[in-house]
């Protein structure tokens, strides 16, 4: 932004770094790593030997890539390239921009008040890792057909969800509000009470104990809603 380059000012304020982006296809209101991309870099673990990968050959798909499947554990990226935009096309389909902005009455946004509002969403919604150790989003965002979703919409006419090409999108943060979890806890592991798509850490928490909260949070969900929640993280 600072140089007259846009495209990115959705994924404002993602923890992380760029070479770890491509691996989970990072993305946030409306706008993925892929709609920027063009291609990376990347070293063998095995062999020590550089390779570069097209944007079909990283395979991105929702919160994936295929350094999450076929290549797991390969390759180490070393470089991404990004097409980057010097016109403004800014996005504010997602409600809770075009709702910031509006609150500062902004009614037609440059890509940095975009920015500026993406980043204070996250910071009042999301923990600051500075202050207490977290996962980030933990879980992906849940597709279902059209069919089960009229179901839902029917017994829980406040489900939180966006259209998709096949089906609809469900917020999984909702549903696992819905299902009691936001601001519990299973030992040391404890659901973020400002969004329950965030695991934290309560204090000394082990991974055997993040991985227990996440099963449980799987298993009320599917029992109430009879969706079944993916991990978004990897689990070594």
């Amino acid at each position: 932004l600072v140089r007259g380059w846009y495209g990115l000012e959705n994924l404002s304020l993602i923890a992380g770094t760029v070479g770890a982006a491509p691996i989970q296809n990072i993305g946030a209101y409306g706008v993925e790593l892929k709609d920027c991309f063009v291609s990376l870099s990347a070293m063998c673990i095995k062999t020590g030997s550089m390779r570069e990968f097209s944007l079909a050959e990283c395979a991105f798909g929702y919160r994936d890539s295929v350094f999450k499947n076929a290549l797991k554990n390969q390759y180490i990226i070393t470089a991404v390239r990004f097409s980057l935009s010097k016109v403004a096309r800014v996005n504010v389909q997602y409600g809770d921009i075009a709702q910031e902005l509006l609150s500062k009455g902004i009614t037609q946004a440059s890509p940095r008040q975009v920015a500026q509002a993406v980043i204070a969403i996250r910071q009042r919604k999301l923990p600051d890792p500075t202050q207490i150790g977290n996962t980030g989003s933990f879980f992906k965002n849940p597709v279902v057909a059209l069919a089960q979703f009229e179901t839902l919409k029917a017994q829980y006419p406040h489900i939180v969800a966006y259209p998709q090409a096949q089906g609809m999108k469900l917020a999984a943060g909702w549903l696992i509000e819905q299902a009691g979890w936001k601001g519990q806890s299973l030992g040391q592991a404890g659901v973020y009470e400002k969004q329950a798509l965030v695991l934290v850490n309560r204090g000394g928490v082990t991974g055997a104990e993040v991985v227990n909260l996440a099963q449980a949070i799987q298993k009320s969900v599917l029992d109430k809603f009879g969706v079944s929640l993916e991990i978004e993280v990897n689990v070594v």
